[in-house]
C-alpha cells in the first residue's frame, strides 16, 4: 500500500496551496485583532486603553513579521519571497472581509474617512505595502538566524524588533521629530525601521550554504 501523503519540504515551503491556506489563517488573526483594537479604542480610556492597544499591536505585528517566514520555512530568497507573498495574499483576504463586513458594520470611525479625504479605501494600499514589507523583513531575519545558528528564533525576531522600536520612539520624541510621542502610534510607526535594522543586524556575518 503506497502513501499519497507528500512530506512538506524542510525549507522554502512555497507551494501555492500552502501559501493560500496560510494567508487565510494570517488574515483571520489580523481581522480579529483589528476588531478588538477598534472596540478597545472606542470603549476604553486612559492607561487601560493604551495598555490594551499596545498588547494588540505587539501581537499583530509579531504575527505578521514572524508567522509567514516560519510557515514558509524561509532559508533562501525562495522562502523569503514566499513569506512576503503570503502576507500580501492575507491583505487581499482582509480587503474582502473589510469591504463586505467591517465597513458596513461601522468598525471604523469617521476619523478614517477624514484622514483619507473622504475615502474608505486609502488605507488598503498602505496595508498591502506595510504587511508585505514586515513579512519580507521578518522572513529574511529568520533566514539569517538559521544561517547563523541552524534554526530560526521567532522570539528573538519579535522581541528584538519591539525593543529597537521602543528605542526609536524615544529617540524620535527626544529629537523633536514632528508628531512623535510616547504612545502606541509612534511605536507602531517605529516598527518599520526597527524590523529593517533587525534584518541588517542578523545578516552581519551570516554564513550562506
Amino acid at each position: 500500500m503506497t502513501s499519497a501523503v507528500n512530506a512538506a519540504p524542510s525549507q522554502d515551503h512555497t507551494e501555492l496551496p500552502h501559501l493560500l491556506r496560510s494567508a487565510v489563517v494570517l488574515a483571520g488573526l489580523q481581522i480579529v485583532l483589528i476588531v478588538l483594537f477598534s472596540f478597545g479604542s472606542r470603549y476604553l480610556a486612559g492607561v487601560v486603553k493604551i495598555a490594551v492597544e499596545a498588547v494588540i499591536v505587539i501581537i499583530g505585528v509579531g504575527a505578521t513579521i514572524a508567522l509567514p517566514g516560519l510557515w514558509t520555512r524561509a532559508r533562501t530568497i525562495e522562502g523569503i519571497a514566499g513569506a512576503a507573498g503570503l502576507s500580501l495574499a492575507a491583505t487581499g483576504v482582509f480587503l474582502l472581509v473589510d469591504s463586505v463586513l467591517l465597513q458596513p458594520l461601522g468598525i471604523y470611525t469617521n476619523r478614517w474617512r477624514e484622514i483619507g479625504g473622504g475615502s474608505n479605501w486609502w488605507y488598503h494600499p498602505v496595508w498591502w505595502m506595510v504587511a508585505t514589507y514586515l513579512a519580507w523583513m521578518g522572513g529574511w531575519t529568520l533566514a539569517n538566524q538559521t544561517a547563523r545558528s541552524g534554526a530560526p528564533n521567532a522570539g528573538a525576531l519579535v522581541g528584538g524588533t519591539m525593543v529597537i522600536a521602543a528605542i526609536i520612539m524615544v529617540l524620535a520624541k527626544l529629537a523633536g521629530v514632528p508628531g512623535a510621542a510616547f504612545g502606541v502610534g509612534t511605536f507602531a510607526v517605529a516598527i518599520l525601521p526597527a524590523v529593517t535594522l533587525m534584518t541588517i543586524i542578523t545578516g552581519l556575518g551570516a554564513r550562506r550554504g
